[in-house]
């Protein structure tokens, strides 16, 4: 049974995580949030989270999941509050970074399972959607996308506890938006699970294209498959490749940079290593033969140019992340052949993206947990 403290005293929280010390005096706007910082505001958030029946009614590990979601999910107002030329006070950008923050501390402070970790971090990234969903160009496909990242059942309680931990005068209108959210979901069939596709294919279809239905089928016309491995170094990519893929060719952006003799820090390098892969992979794809892409693929961003640029040659792409425990991927990077400097892969793990179901045909997690 994983918990993320011993206790859920607040007092002792505060203790012993310097983050939730960071909320003291972190402003909120007295108009949407009159009782205080952030601090006052996430405890208030967990108490109220504590009192909700549908709290009370779940499984104690899922009950500790939102709980960690609870105290995580304003993580980095910290460093997104501004107080604008009006006065006015905002935190803009906090969810999506409070989703890698909330990572880094349950991969390197917390030991935490990963599939318990990913959970809490995508609580934290959508906690507001619930509030907001109907304001999104495409609201079905907004939930649709959302369920396939985290539980909306979760998230909805989540969004509820957010609401009653504060001061506001429209909490009624709010706690409102959150039930038309539920019925949504309840209406797409993805509450408190992920909305099912008739398979991989129609899943990406439906997600790439505007004009397409979830229902909706579409013809095969994938040409080969790419693998994009991802993973920090030293968690087991180029092993795990050798293992199960021994025949297949391979896009390996570390072999590149050591052939043309470029350094890991060297930014302006590593363009001319990127280059070069890709058009590797372009023969291979002009061939229509499928292949690996080797690299670290850490961040979405990255990950979306490189499935753009496959999927437009006709592949079909299936992501496959590696991981290991932090202390284990530490050891193994340093008894790589060619160990990655710990100050790189410490960056690397502060900006880490895990990869998710909306990015690719497939997205397989082999996480030595």
């Amino acid at each position: 049974m994983w918990k993320i403290f011993s206790t859920y005293d607040w007092e002792k929280l505060k203790s012993e995580f310097e983050w939730i010390r960071d909320m003291q005096g972190v402003p909120q706007d007295p108009i949407f949030h009159g009782e205080g910082d952030v601090e006052v505001h996430t405890r208030m958030v967990v108490e109220a989270l504590q009192g909700l029946d549908e709290f009370k009614a779940l499984d104690e590990q899922n009950q500790h999941i939102l709980f960690a979601s609870a105290l995580l999910h304003d993580v980095e107002k910290r460093s997104t509050t501004v107080i604008e030329d009006d006065g006015r006070i905002t935190s803009k950008g906090h969810a999506k970074k409070g989703e890698v923050t909330s990572r880094n501390i349950l991969y390197t402070q917390v030991e935490t399972p990963f599939f318990i970790r990913e959970a809490v971090a995508k609580l934290v990234r959508h906690h507001g959607l619930p509030l907001w969903i109907f304001e999104k160009e495409d609201p079905v496909k907004a939930i649709i996308s959302a369920s396939l990242e985290v539980n909306t059942e979760h998230l909805s309680l989540l969004a509820q506890a957010d609401v009653l931990g504060r001061e506001c005068p429209d909490k009624d209108e709010l706690l409102y938006k959150i039930d038309l959210f539920r019925e949504l979901c309840r209406e797409q069939e993805c509450f408190g699970k992920a909305k099912q596709f008739h398979d991989n294919l129609s899943k990406f279809f439906y997600l790439s294209k505007k004009e397409s239905g979830a229902d909706f089928v579409p013809f095969d016309d994938t040409k080969f498959e790419v693998i994009m491995m991802a993973g920090i170094p030293g968690a087991g990519k180029d092993t795990y490749v050798k293992k199960h893929f021994p025949d297949l060719p391979i896009v390996s952006l570390d072999d590149i940079r050591r052939k043309l003799k470029i350094d890991p820090t060297d930014s302006k390098g590593n363009g001319t290593v990127i280059q070069e892969a890709k058009e590797a992979a372009k023969i291979y794809m002009r061939a229509r033969k499928s292949f690996i892409w080797n690299a670290t693929n850490i961040t979405r961003s990255m990950r979306e140019q490189l499935i753009d640029l496959f999927t437009s040659y006709g592949g079909r792409v299936k992501i496959i992340y590696v991981e290991v425990p932090y202390k284990i991927l530490l050891k193994q990077n340093e008894n790589r052949e060619y160990a990655v400097p710990s100050n790189i892969v410490q960056k690397m793990i502060k900006k880490l993206e895990v990869p998710s179901a909306v990015e690719a045909h497939e997205v397989l997690y082999m996480v030595g947990y």
